[in-house]
């Protein structure tokens, strides 16, 4: 099931709540052509049907990824941290329809990139219903 209603429901809801953390200089959907000294990108992947015979639905992967400078991983632990917090009290009704069933994280990871920079990620499973 291909579904850009779940998707956009999904993506706009977790711009809303990245855009609430502090110390994030910009948030954007997919990965931007020039980013600030910390910032958070979405990427959401792959989608299936998690309908049921009287509705449909969707679940959906998806991806925030934080970039930042410093010497240690503090600052990137930090902000992923309090990303994490904020996309977990996203409510269930995230609009356009849809429903935020179950909202997970499968994963996060740190790592340090070229000079004094860290990269930070959380995958998340998001299953959604249409209200």
């Amino acid at each position: 099931m291909s579904d850009e209603g779940a998707a956009g429901a999904l993506a706009a809801a977790l711009l809303a709540a990245l855009r609430e953390v502090p110390g994030l200089s910009q948030v954007a959907d997919g990965r931007p052509v020039q980013a600030g000294d910390a910032a958070a990108t979405i990427e959401i992947g792959p989608e299936s049907d998690w309908g049921h015979k009287s509705g449909a639905g969707a679940e959906l992967r998806f991806a925030v990824t934080i970039a930042c400078g410093g010497e240690q991983p503090g600052r990137v632990r930090g902000l992923i941290a309090a990303a994490r917090a904020r996309l977990e009290a996203i409510g269930p009704e995230p609009g356009s329809g849809w429903r935020l069933v179950t909202l997970a994280m499968v994963r996060s990871r740190s790592v340090r990139e070229d000079g004094p920079r860290w990269r930070g990620s959380l995958d998340y499973r998001a299953r959604m219903l249409r209200a």
